[in-house]
């Protein structure tokens, strides 16, 4: 059932009407929060997935990756959750697409309602309708942002039935790549959601052969416009001009029509950045850009990479003014402004110097070594113009000991967990304060209930994760000097993919003012993931503004995004 773009567009003018009707359906209907609650201002909204068995997939007879003609392999497990994640060992695209939960919390973590996102296992749903799903194991993806005006929560996606395989490393239907292994072809979706539960979700062809993570929508300045961060090519070098433009840091126009009816076109990037802007010789090219975490904070947008074998894992700022960084670090010029129009590149230096202009700059003061095996940033959150919170995911290595029963590397982590950055206005630059850890018991093993115990035969070590760090987070600051901070655990574990164990949303209150770590301050854990569960982002509701509970960070008192 993947939805490939030829056979929409030949479906298209048959299905206008239908699709019509399934949108004002889908508005109205099943794409509502539970009408006895509603979406309320000031709460929590918690992105989470349930993995759906996939009967389908047959040890020793189902060829991967999915669709395969040449250099397939056979799946080695089932489709049975958590052995199917084994799969990962023989297929690195390996993946189920699953559906996606809005979780309404108090702060406190008591739920309030859980709103299901379109999909195909809903009653009605069909392939012309609009829906999306994620990819359980992958990681990085269904991070939640406030808009600029706090109106609406985006996310990204894709458009695919449930229980799709390799979904996440397929092409996009416009940007193809012959070299992928995985050769199946799907649209990457922002979906945005209003204080209502309505939906609208808007296709690009943006992240070929990999996977969107975040969006934020600016809809203060009467253009409406959608960023986006994630990362493209699941290929050999060298990579076709879309990979290499379809990468980092997107800009979109949100669409209006169902999804039946979008031609999304070629990508339209924002950003570029170059290791060689810092001196150092150029890698792949579009790999410098593989960001994670997006915020948006007085008017500048800032980005996150934290993973892949190639360029800076650090904080980035995109400039509009062409002056903050000339040797790619620097810090955003007073009063820039939001970007409104795609990076005006040069088509012609694409396969030897990506996309130049280069226009993002390292923000001054985070890191800027090559290939760090130290820093791992994923989500950021700006308290005020001076304190900036930063998650660092950890290392992901699973050496474990059986005397300690604790897997030993992520225990001795130092900088994995909540960082907070400080600006010292001296030096002109963002110095490390310390790092929170404490209540996040970093590689000790915990019980989720009904999960194997004993060992992973596959893997050889146990089932039970640990946690590693912190992916996704947001805050608020509080009226007595403290910033309030809640977080989406990683893991570490036996698992074939880590990205597949339940995890956790845990809190933490962190004195503004402090510049040493607070002894007395610990995460407490929110809400657990279940069997068969995960949780990968975290807002406030749409709707929250500076009234509904403490500041919210982004400028003029606005939450942008975490």
């Amino acid at each position: 059932m993947t939805m490939k773009h030829s056979g929409r567009r030949l479906a298209r003018m048959a299905a206008a009407t239908a699709a019509l009707t399934a949108l004002t359906v889908g508005l109205g209907t099943s794409a509502q929060a539970d009408p006895g609650h509603g979406l309320q201002p000031g709460n929590l909204l918690v992105s989470r997935s349930v993995y759906a068995p996939d009967a389908s997939l047959t040890a020793g007879v189902t060829k991967l990756p999915a669709g395969c003609v040449t250099g397939c392999v056979l799946a080695n497990a089932g489709g049975t959750y958590p052995g199917v994640w084994n799969n990962d060992k023989v297929d690195e695209s390996f993946g189920v697409t699953s559906d996606i939960f809005l979780d309404q919390l108090r702060p406190s973590g008591s739920l309030v309602s859980s709103l299901e996102v379109p999909n195909s296992t809903e009653p009605g749903v069909t392939t012309s309708s609009d829906q999306m799903v994620t990819s359980f194991s992958s990681k990085s993806e269904l991070a939640l942002n406030l808009s600029t005006g706090g109106r609406y929560v985006t996310f990204m996606g894709y458009l695919a039935p449930v229980d799709a395989l390799d979904v996440s490393n397929a092409n996009t239907p416009g940007v193809f790549d012959p070299t992928n292994p995985d050769p199946g072809a799907d649209y990457r979706v922002v979906a945005q959601l209003d204080d209502q539960g309505r939906f609208q979700f808007t296709e690009t062809n943006a992240y070929s052969g990999n996977n969107g993570r975040a969006a934020i929508m600016d809809e203060e300045h009467h253009h409406h416009v959608i960023y986006t961060a994630g990362n493209a090519g699941n290929g050999a070098n060298p990579q076709p001009d879309g990979i290499i433009v379809g990468a980092g840091a997107q800009i979109l126009k949100p669409a209006r029509e169902p999804e039946l009816l979008q031609e999304p076109g070629f990508p339209t990037p924002l950003g570029s950045f170059s290791v060689t802007q810092l001196g150092d010789k150029a890698d792949k090219v579009g790999k410098d850009t593989n960001f994670r975490g997006l915020t948006i904070f007085n008017h500048v947008i800032y980005y996150t990479k934290g993973s892949g074998g190639n360029g800076v894992n650090t904080v980035y700022f995109l400039d509009t003014t062409g002056k903050a960084c000339p040797t790619g670090v620097g810090l955003p010029v007073p009063g820039a402004k939001l970007p409104t129009w795609p990076l005006a590149y040069n088509p012609e230096l694409l396969q030897s110097a990506g996309m130049k202009p280069y226009n993002m700059c390292i923000l001054k003061g985070l890191p800027t070594a090559l290939k760090s095996k130290t820093a791992f940033p994923f989500g950021i959150w700006f308290a005020n113009a001076n304190t900036l919170y930063v998650a660092d995911e950890g290392n992901g290595e699973t050496a474990y000991s059986v005397a300690k029963n604790e897997y030993t590397e992520a225990a001795a982590q130092t900088t994995a967990g909540l960082q907070k950055w400080v600006f010292d206005s001296t030096a002109g630059e963002w110095k490390l304060a310390y790092t929170l850890q404490n209540g996040l018991h970093l590689g000790q093993p915990y019980t989720v209930p009904g999960y194997p115990s004993g060992n992973n035969p596959a893997t050889g070590l146990p089932w039970s994760p640990g946690a590693d760090g912190l992916r996704n987070i947001d805050g608020r600051t509080n009226p007595d000097g403290t910033a309030t901070l809640w977080a989406i655990t990683s893991t570490v574990s036996g698992s074939g993919d880590q990205g597949a164990d339940p995890n956790k949303l845990v809190s933490i209150a962190d004195r503004l003012g402090a510049t040493t770590l607070p002894a007395s301050e610990t995460f407490t854990t929110v809400r657990s993931a279940g069997y068969g569960e995960v949780l990968r982002g975290v807002s406030f509701t749409p709707g929250t503004g500076q009234s509904d509970g403490g500041f919210l960070g982004g400028p003029d008192g606005h939450h942008d995004g975490h």
